[in-house]
């Protein structure tokens, strides 16, 4: 049995024992009105209120769960969006620990080659790392020029070039998980 079923048959239980706890009050109700001498109105009306009583106090408890969820909801968004950068700056620190490596040995050695050697290893690093996290660079010279992940900043005449193509690019775009993150500056033949 599913856990639905199981709580739609909870539901059921509960219905039915409301509707038997119903028709007992109202039993009670009718024998306490015949034993005092109440008429059978008053009885009614005296369990109507009670299962109001009930009502309201079944409602009270419903909105104040539904309050304390909300606040949890909202309290769990706030603490992702405080972690979500958590993995990717985890990623990073080797980074971090490799450019503290090479400065310090390229300081002590006076090696400036090394240092370019050491650097180009870790912007491959960093590239890596933020390909694995879904960043990709974009592919635009000789693409047709596009508004949604082109930033034209000049147009140029080309003789290679048919109108609206990228010739030149100034400053790559990135796309992240199918998303333009930054869009790419071009020069774009006119």
């Amino acid at each position: 049995m599913s856990t639905k079923e199981q709580h739609n048959d909870t539901e059921d239980i509960v219905v039915e024992e409301t509707n038997e706890e119903q028709e007992a009050q109202a039993a009670e109700a009718e024998a306490y009105a015949a034993e005092e001498d109440i008429p059978a109105e008053d009885a009614k009306y005296n369990d109507l209120m009670k299962q109001a009583e009930e009502s309201q106090q079944r409602y009270l408890r419903a909105q104040a769960d539904f309050d304390n969820f909300r606040r949890r909801t909202v309290k769990e968004k706030e603490e992702l969006g405080q972690y979500a950068s958590m993995k990717l700056i985890s990623q990073l620190l080797p980074v971090v620990d490799n450019f503290e490596r090479a400065i310090t040995a390229s300081a002590a050695n006076k090696d400036y080659d090394s240092l370019a050697k050491g650097v180009d290893m870790i912007f491959r690093q960093v590239v890596q790392t933020l390909e694995q996290e879904g960043l990709k660079a974009m592919e635009v010279v000789g693409e047709p020029f596009n508004p949604e992940f082109h930033q034209a900043i000049m147009q140029v005449e080309s003789e290679e070039h048919e109108e609206g193509i990228i010739v030149e690019e100034v400053q790559k775009g990135y796309i992240l998980k199918e998303k333009v993150l930054r869009p790419a500056m071009v020069k774009v033949s006119g």
